[in-house]
């Protein structure tokens, strides 16, 4: 059983690009730049550390960009970890700032059930973020 530090799962996102990654994570989407930090060991990367609420997105860059990538399709493409999700209370602004900003919107916004209401966008990896807003909470 584990005894939990704090009531947030930390989030690894090995990227291709991140000049990219961090327009749309800590530019557009607002997550707090924390720091980045050099990793060494047998494959040498940089860590950049994103506060989102409690979670902590650690995007890494490795020095030479591995050969495999995870197969496309979200959801659907294949078995794993295939998106993640953010409770927020501004979907149709995040959603329409994404569009604006030339970001892939998978799933506009709409209510999947009374009062639950969702978007999806890709990251520029392909990686998908859902958007909820659960007035019921």
């Amino acid at each position: 059983m584990l005894s939990l530090r704090k009531n947030a799962i930390d989030l690894g996102i090995v990227i291709k690009d991140s000049n990219a990654s961090l327009a749309f994570y800590r530019d557009l989407l607002g997550f707090e730049h924390v720091a980045d930090t050099p990793l060494s060991g047998a494959v040498p990367a940089t860590m950049h550390r994103l506060r989102c609420g409690d979670t902590m997105i650690k995007l890494v860059s490795h020095d030479e960009t591995p050969s495999a990538e995870s197969p496309p399709g979200g959801i659907g493409g294949a078995t794993g970890i295939r998106y993640f999700t953010m409770q927020i209370t501004n979907l149709a602004e995040a959603t329409n700032a994404c569009r604006d900003a030339g970001v892939k919107v998978i799933i506009d916004q709409r209510e999947i059930r009374p009062g639950v209401s969702i978007s999806m966008v890709a990251d520029p990896d392909g990686n998908w973020v859902e958007f909820v807003d659960d007035t019921t909470l």
